[in-house]
């Protein structure tokens, strides 16, 4: 038997973990969050310890254990390949920087971190670091963050709105700006590498611990990457059907102003998150997602026909 949408509950990082979070994950969406710096909901997320959770209170781990790759698709149960995160940035989260596979193996002994970011609200003048700036080199990086706030002349500022689609492969030097919440697709993974934290201290006057020699051995300061274009996919029902992005280890879609679009089993698994409400149905189910909410769509799932007038599609490219 074909496995139903299941809907997720996220687990949270807040207060002094995410001492740059804040509120707006309410603001937008209704959620009662455990503290006012609310940095991450992680939506869907087989991360030790922080572990999304099915309506049961089953962890998305145990879930995998359970289902394995009828759940995931092929390849796919071990490790869970995708970390889904909403992020509100009430503040600027440090400057940093993240490893390839083959380094993050080597010296941490997990998975590397290449991630996407889709915009869903910015504030006038809301800004991320993307990349560095033209002929900057490691060296000149090492000292700017040896010096602190010189670092700050260094990186590449871009300009941010609602809708926009940045792509942040290892290496990339980058950091969300206040002011901005988003959708996080990433590698499962949480090992990151800090470069600079704009001089913060905590309420014992202490600095957040800088990563400056695997910063330095993991960064690219050649890539010059840009906002990615959305382009039309073929759809089956009406609406509209986005591909936002396509990486070596996800993909993401977008769909917008769809009534009965046809969503048929594709042997991995599906991360939804509804912008708006959205409906998924079944033979024999209909599963409703709110504003905010997030389901994992089985690999081995029925045909699903969605009715929804905005949501977020990221799926794992199997191996």
């Amino acid at each position: 038997m074909a496995l139903s949408p299941i809907r997720m509950l996220p687990a949270y990082r807040y207060g002094d973990a995410t001492p740059w979070g804040g509120s707006m994950l309410h603001t937008l969406f209704g959620r009662l969050l455990p503290d006012s710096r609310t940095g991450e909901s992680l939506e869907i997320s087989a991360i030790d310890a922080l572990n999304s959770r099915d309506e049961q209170g089953r962890p998305l781990s145990d879930l995998i254990g359970l289902y394995g790759e009828r759940l995931t698709g092929r390849g796919l149960a071990s490790p869970f390949p995708l970390l889904l995160k909403l992020i509100d940035a009430r503040d600027r989260l440090s400057v940093q920087v993240h490893p390839d596979d083959a380094y993050a193996q080597k010296h941490e002994h997990k998975l590397g971190k290449t991630e996407a970011w889709i915009i869903l609200y910015a504030e006038e003048g809301a800004q991320l670091v993307y990349g560095v700036r033209e002929n900057v080199t490691k060296e000149a990086l090492m000292n700017g963050a040896l010096q602190g706030a010189a670092v700050e002349k260094l990186l590449r500022f871009v300009p941010v709105k609602a809708g926009d689609v940045f792509y942040i492969p290892a290496g990339t030097v980058h950091a969300i700006g206040r002011g901005i919440v988003l959708y996080e697709i990433q590698q499962s993974s949480d090992v990151t590498y800090r470069f600079y934290d704009w001089d913060r201290t905590d309420a014992q006057g202490k600095k957040r611990e800088l990563h400056l020699k695997k910063a330095l051995d993991v960064t690219d300061t050649e890539k010059r990457l840009d906002a990615v274009s959305p382009r039309s996919l073929p759809l089956s029902g009406t609406g509209e059907r986005l591909l936002l992005l396509s990486s070596p280890f996800f993909t993401v879609e977008r769909y917008k102003n769809c009534q009965r679009a046809s969503l048929a089993p594709v042997g991995v698994c599906r991360l939804a998150t509804a912008l708006k409400k959205t409906t998924l149905a079944w033979a024999d189910g209909v599963l409703t997602l709110h504003p905010g909410d997030s389901a994992l769509l089985p690999a081995d799932g029925y045909p699903l026909t969605l009715s929804s007038g905005d949501v977020l599609m990221s799926q794992p490219i199997a191996w």
